[in-house]
């Protein structure tokens, strides 16, 4: 059997690997030994100096090495030595450890061609430790690892995605009819592998009409008792890969690859391309392309759970949606792959069904559903400010519609994810008894599990939406750390700011403005059930990353995390400044998307944004100086006072960059007149015209998201702003909307943070009590160095 694990080793993860060769040497001492010796016992046998004994376990040895070879692929160990990084010696001492180790790398080196030409080559290349005598006493750390295999590369090894090259350059090492692919964040227990002998029996049965191509296995989450959102990552996965593979594989038969503990056959794979599919952006997800290589190539896809492979999930909210977001990103990918294409050709109805609902279905399910929310709330504005919604609540047919009530109460708790819990409860419920798994559903959502997964939703739907539109999807690192720490205001904007609060912002002023000029249905069960659910969605989008975030609501923590917030949206871009170091770098790279996507992805973006004007169209008529005036004049008087802000907001900063350095008092000056003339023209507004003060609020609602709207637009004609010279005033007004956020997101999070009990309620909910008395223990000992250095300073 050969083994792959990728791309770098851990310590924890080759050990628990090289269980299967431990576990093959006991196998074969049971079968070789005789009745004496297993009297006497395995471990006896090893300490007994008798040369016997020595020449049975060497056979034992050997055997296992003969059927097993674990190679783990780290393409930049060259790189490492050649630098002397530490990296390097971490895993040279792994193959002192384990001598039955092998790492597979690329190694660059500079070959001469002829007399004076020199070219780079690249080269595949396998090592094993030197066990040579002197090995401990030599210098370098290249003169310490063995060459076994040196094959050289036509060219560059790493042209598309970098994980499953690494994989396939590294599978040529590997030997057997079996082949299992681990990645770094997973561990083995020696009572599995005992069974392994057992599970690689499958390959030599018919599942169905074929022998297997693929058998899967399932995994054991052994990171779920660190917090509350470990938890709900654990019991998702854990009915993922259990019950949810079973019945992808039985009967509906369109289980792909998932994960990595899957064994492979070595043999149909080596000749159809590898394990992984490795061009650069489309096959983001390489893992299941290998699933659909399989597939359309006469494979067979099985389960069958003889073993099971340890797995250790993300435990951080920054870490989980990143996975999210890459994970949704690929399957952004696979609705444009070739591979989905030629799989829907070729499904009957059925399994054509269940191969939509497994793979892209879920996702447009969830972009659909967003999607939906935005159409109800734009179509209940509508009614409301046309006047029809008034028109229908006067007719009789309409006043009293039980049926509707009663059809959104029940489409309320399909909101609130209890359908979407069903899979995770029946897996409970069939492990440990269905009165575990109802007192487990009731504490996950005591701890909020209902709040992250909501949260989830909104990740899923922006990665997976804007993938589609626009291309471009990355592969983003979540460091798979074994950590919780408190992430910074700062950090969290970045991270969730397009995704989720902008989202959650625009849908909470939909709300407000319908609770303003609604009509109906003010006191009825149905408008409390709609609301109240998309209350809690905005919510949710606005503050769950501060609610999971460990500290997030400690004093201290917040003093920091508002000068860090300060001098980063302060902070002027440049070549070579970090979007973690200043807003405009981030700015710039959040638009990355536009800059590549088509014609036609330019055009939907434009459109999208003219949601806002229409918005805004019908709101100014809704203002008591209007008078009830419909004509087209008011609407053209509103986009007035919208230049005319624009063109102040121009002048401000033109001023603040021509003078604001040199002649502080004259800048002053203009902003005073410029304030000065703003009140005058709101006290005329309400002196003369009866403006009131539900007016300025509509205005207000009206006029900010209209100025996101031609933000939009101008970030989607970039160049055309750029000839025109109005770029700076486009990066000025984002700013703006920048601080605004960042004003509306930090206050009610300020104002909790003055009442400590806040903070103890939730690190004592959301976190484990180990963690809890780590995060008191930091507390104390990081007031002790600020009391220190306070001294030191006086």
């Amino acid at each position: 059997m050969g083994f792959i694990q990728r791309p770098n080793a851990n310590s924890n993860r080759v050990r628990g690997m090289m269980y299967y060769r431990k576990a093959l040497v006991l196998e074969a001492f049971l079968d070789m030994a005789k009745h004496e010796d297993l009297m006497e016992g395995y471990k006896a046998a090893g300490s007994i100096s008798d040369e016997e004994w020595k020449s049975l376990i060497a056979q034992c040895e050997a055997l296992a090495d003969m059927k097993f070879a674990y190679v783990v692929s780290c393409q930049q160990y060259g790189n490492d030595k050649r630098s002397a990084l530490s990296n390097a010696q971490d895993i040279l001492q792994l193959m002192r450890t384990y001598p039955s180790l092998r790492v597979a790398y690329i190694d660059v080196v500079e070959d001469r061609v002829g007399e004076k030409q020199i070219e780079t080559a690249y080269y595949s290349t396998l090592v094993k430790v030197a066990l040579n005598k002197d090995s401990e006493s030599a210098g370098p750390v290249q003169n310490l690892d063995q060459v076994i295999y040196r094959i050289k590369l036509p060219g560059p090894a790493i042209l598309g995605e970098g994980k499953p090259e690494n994989q396939n350059h590294a599978i040529i090492f590997t030997r057997g009819e079996g082949l299992q692919t681990i990645d770094m964040n997973q561990d083995n227990y020696m009572e599995e592998a005992l069974k392994m002998r057992n599970l690689l029996q499958e390959f030599l049965t018919e599942d169905g009409i074929r022998q297997p191509s693929i058998l899967g296995v399932r995994e054991h989450i052994f990171t779920g008792s660190v917090s509350s959102l470990a938890w709900f990552m654990s019991n998702q996965e854990h009915s993922f890969v259990t019950i949810g593979q079973r019945l992808l594989a039985n009967p509906l038969k369109v289980r792909f690859h998932y994960g990595h503990p899957d064994v492979f056959d070595r043999l149909f794979h080596l000749t159809r391309g590898g394990v992984s599919k490795a061009s650069r952006s489309i096959n983001l997800s390489e893992d299941i392309f290998a699933g659909f290589n399989s597939t359309l190539r006469g494979g067979n896809v099985t389960h069958h759970e003889y073993v099971q492979v340890g797995k250790g999930r993300d435990v951080g909210l920054n870490q989980i949606s990143k996975f999210e977001a890459k994970v949704a990103n690929g399957n952004g990918e696979q609705t444009l792959s070739r591979d989905i294409y030629r799989l829907g050709h070729r499904f009957d109805f059925f399994r054509m069904l269940s191969c939509y609902f497994t793979t892209v279905g879920f996702y447009f399910s969830t972009l659909l559903t967003v999607f939906t929310v935005y159409v109800f709330l734009y179509g209940r504005l509508y009614l409301a400010l046309s006047g029809l919604e008034e028109g229908l609540a006067t007719q009789r047919k309409f006043s009293h519609n039980h049926a509707l009530q009663v059809a959104l109460a029940s489409q309320s708790l399909v909101q609130l994810g209890f359908l979407m819990a069903l899979p995770m409860m029946m897996e409970i419920g069939l492990e440990k008894g269905f009165g575990k798994a109802l007192s487990e559903f009731i504490m996950m959502n005591l701890q909020l599990a209902s709040v992250f997964f909501t949260f989830s939703l909104g990740t899923k739907t922006h990665y997976y939406g804007r993938m589609l539109l626009h291309g471009g999807a990355q592969y983003r690192s979540t460091g798979r750390g074994f950590v919780v720490f408190h992430a910074k205001f700062a950090e969290n904007y970045r991270l969730y700011s397009r995704s989720h609060f902008v989202k959650g912002i625009e849908l909470m002023t939909l709300l407000i403005v319908y609770q303003l000029f609604g009509q109906t249905s003010h006191s009825t069960i149905a408008y409390i059930f709609v609301t109240s659910s998309m209350w809690f969605l905005v919510l949710t989008w606005l503050f769950a990353p501060f609610l999971f975030n460990p500290s997030g609501f400690e004093w201290a923590k917040i003093l920091d995390d508002w000068s860090d917030w300060n001098k980063w949206i302060s902070n002027r871009g440049g070549i070579g400044v970090s979007p973690e170091k200043s807003w405009e770098s981030w700015w710039e790279i959040e638009q990355e998307h536009l800059k590549h996507t088509g014609t036609l992805g330019i055009i939907f973006e434009i459109i999208l944004s003219l949601r806002f004007f229409i918005y805004q169209y019908g709101l100014v008529y809704q203002l008591t100086i209007t008078n009830n005036n419909k004509s087209i004049v008011v609407y053209l008087i509103s986009w007035l006072v919208i230049l005319v802000m624009l063109v102040i907001l121009k002048i401000i900063s033109v001023g603040r960059r021509r003078f604001g350095a040199n002649f502080q008092l004259f800048f002053r000056l203009i902003k005073f007149m410029i304030f000065v003339s703003f009140f005058a023209i709101l006290v005329v507004l309400i002196v003369l015209l009866h403006m009131t003060i539900k007016d300025i609020l509509v205005c207000f609602l009206a006029f900010l998201p209209t100025g996101w709207g031609i933000l939009l637009i101008a970030q989607a004609c970039r160049p055309l702003f750029r000839v025109t010279g109005l770029w700076g005033s486009v990066r000025a007004l984002a700013r703006a909307y920048e601080v605004i956020m960042g004003m509306l997101l930090f206050t009610p999070i300020t104002v909790l943070s003055w009442f400590p009990f806040v903070s103890e309620f939730q690190t004592r909910m959301l976190f484990n009590q180990a963690f809890s008395r780590g995060l008191q223990i930091s507390r104390i000992l990081g007031g002790q160095k600020k009391e220190r250095a306070a001294s030191t300073k006086d």
